[in-house]
């Protein structure tokens, strides 16, 4: 498997969807059942300007697993915040419907970061990993 190239994947992946979530947070909010105008739209709005930052990053070192690990801490949140909003969420089954698409991209994240360490043997990359630290 090269994951190199699924996590070039995962790059674009997250510039596609930020870019798509940061242009309608309100339509997002509304989707999922919750108010437009209250923190849900400025929180989705964070998020997905964390899911671009995160894009660049794989685009910019695709073979780096710590750049994946970072998505799947950012999908952590994600859920979390998702499995808060199934409380006060008029649309249940659309925070449901959100909640198994997370599960889903954290797998492929977790499996991706995982090859990627086993792929280079560090988690992160060679400018920073072990292998300098004996140099100083």
């Amino acid at each position: 498997m090269d994951y190199k190239k699924l996590g070039l994947g995962l790059g674009v992946f997250s510039i596609a969807l930020g870019a798509l979530e940061v242009a309608a947070p309100g339509r997002i909010a509304r989707a999922v059942g919750l108010d437009e105008r209250g923190p849900a739209k400025k929180t989705i709005l964070a998020f997905e300007v964390r899911e671009l930052a995160a894009g660049a990053m794989l685009l910019r070192g695709p073979a780096v697993s710590f750049n994946v690990w970072k998505r799947v801490f950012g999908d952590t949140l994600d859920a979390g915040s998702l499995l808060l909003a199934l409380g006060s969420s008029r649309k249940k089954g659309a925070v449901a419907g959100a909640l198994a698409f997370v599960g889903g991209v954290t797998a492929l994240d977790l499996w991706t970061a995982r090859g990627l360490d086993k792929q280079t043997g560090q988690t992160l990359p060679l400018s920073y990993g072990q292998s300098d630290l004996g140099k100083r």
